[in-house]
């Protein structure tokens, strides 16, 4: 019970309420999309204690993120990805091209997500096992402190000439007599040592003993291209049928009892189980989020020249979407019920540019805001990220102390909402711009300055950026 108390709650255990609390702590605003998200996360939850006949006829509601670029997309998948012990990639759409163009192909994007299943599912079995493995290692490392005697032959291979020549027994009798008498010594000698080595392991003092292990060589990605834009890795086909390559390497006590505790745990687990359940896992958990959909959707009217092959990216996705088998390295993948998320500025083409068959297969539409000058306040300064507490920590390495006044804060919130009316909007990003130019000639300066408290003040804002902040492009406010 008190496991279950102190254990951290995963994304699977949290209410939608939880999961946008977590979400709130990185992300400022957008409670649509975060809502959505959660909703859809819990779903899947839900549907896993439904009876398998259930189970099998609720498909996941699919969900379509519109917004300009800077509000909160792609930081929502970011934070996801973080709070997930499911399944999870991100990939880019217009890194994809139909059939016959150069490009990734979209199948592409279930082997790697199939990839992730396996990676999540093989740490959560290696989890199960570090306990025993950490034992193991500690004795390998224990035996290389101290090594052991050498085998000694049987008694009964050791003389075969003893029985033919006459005499020979009795001499073979004492003497095998006195070298187990020496044999146990040394043994009983190896055994007291190996127990001082032991505590003394146990106490860390030998941390920055140097030792020598066996380490496990890994097989060499010798990666063979293929087309449709994929590789096939030689090392991971036959890495598994040739027998692992020990080397010896010479390294601290340390160092040494992380490889050794990877290689035991890796020993112990059954990989046929790992690989069956990351299948399992795939196809029920996993979520794949399509960034850039926008890219792919060809705008109305004459379609031509590179508009095919985005209706091609299109025409390929959508059997995916709807629930088709992919073949992976690990086995047969179904989709139908992997939860897709795509996102996209949509500020050139519309929702209703992408082919109908894949309009229908995203039925949630969530339309993210564009940022506000109170939004870039609270970027600022709230998240636990937050850009000013990500420069205040960076200068502290130099031993100087920098803070913001109120007033300078919303006077950097007001620069950043005058530049993107001006020039492009492009949300959040924009701070980054202005921050770096505020601290660009102090950060240049560090650690030689006789003042190590940096106040920054909103008059400090506005003379960095008189000449930036004018009345740029002017006429083309003036009806």
């Amino acid at each position: 019970m008190a496991n279950e108390l102190t254990a951290p709650k995963t994304i699977h255990g949290m209410t939608p309420k939880q999961i946008v609390s977590e979400l709130d702590k990185y992300i400022i605003g957008q409670d649509k999309a975060k809502r959505s998200v959660a909703v859809a996360l819990r779903n899947r939850y839900r549907r896993n204690l439904l009876s398998d006949e259930m189970r099998e006829e609720i498909t996941p509601k699919n969900i379509l993120m519109m917004g300009p670029t800077g509000v909160g997309k792609t930081e929502i998948a970011r934070r996801l990805a973080k709070l997930m012990d499911a399944p999870f990639i991100k990939v880019e759409a217009t890194k994809f091209t139909e059939v016959g163009y150069v490009g990734r192909d979209v199948e592409s994007i279930i082997r790697d997500l199939m990839e992730a299943s396996m990676r999540v599912t093989k740490q959560k079995h290696m989890d199960e096992k570090y306990a025993v493995a950490k034992d193991l290692a500690e004795e390998k490392i224990i035996e290389a402190i101290i090594p052991g005697s050498k085998k000694r032959p049987a008694p009964g291979n050791s003389n075969p000439f003893s029985f033919i020549m006459g005499g020979g027994q009795a001499t073979y009798n004492r003497t095998t007599e006195k070298i187990d008498d020496k044999a146990a010594h040394e043994d009983s000698q190896t055994e007291l040592a190996r127990s001082q080595v032991r505590e003394q392991l146990k106490n860390g003092l030998l941390e920055e003993q140097y030792v020598e292990i066996d380490v496990a060589e890994q097989p060499k990605d010798n990666n063979l291209d293929v087309s449709q834009g994929g590789s096939i890795s030689l090392g991971s086909i036959f890495g598994d049928a040739m027998p692992k390559r020990y080397k010896r390497k010479n390294m601290k006590v340390k160092d040494a009892r992380k490889i050794l505790i990877e290689q035991e745990a890796q020993n112990l687990i059954d990989m046929d189980q790992v690989t069956s359940e990351a299948l399992e896992n795939c196809e029920q958990n996993g979520i794949v989020f399509i960034d850039e959909i926008d890219k792919i959707a060809s705008g109305s009217g004459y379609r031509g020249g590179v508009d095919v092959s985005r209706e091609g990216v299109q025409r390929d996705i959508l059997p995916i979407v709807e629930g088709s088998v992919v073949n992976t390295k690990y086995g047969p993948v179904k989709t139908d019920h992997i939860l897709f998320i795509g996102a996209g500025a949509f500020h050139v083409s519309k929702p209703t540019d992408l082919i109908p068959e894949l309009q229908g297969r995203f039925p949630i539409r969530v339309e993210l805001e564009p940022l506000t000058r109170k939004d870039f306040v609270r970027i600022l300064t709230e998240p636990d990220n937050a850009l000013l507490k990500q420069h205040k920590a960076l200068l502290e390495t130099e031993g100087v102390s920098l803070s913001f006044t109120d007033e300078a804060v919303e006077e950097i919130a007001s620069m950043a909402e005058l530049m993107n009316e001006q020039t492009e909007n492009i949300g959040a990003r924009r701070l980054h711009t202005i921050m770096e130019r505020l601290l660009e000639e102090y950060s240049y300066q560090l650690p030689d300055v006789e003042d190590k408290n940096i106040v920054i003040d909103a008059e400090y804002v506005r003379n960095k950026f008189s000449e930036a902040i004018r009345a740029d492009d002017i006429d083309r406010f003036i009806l």
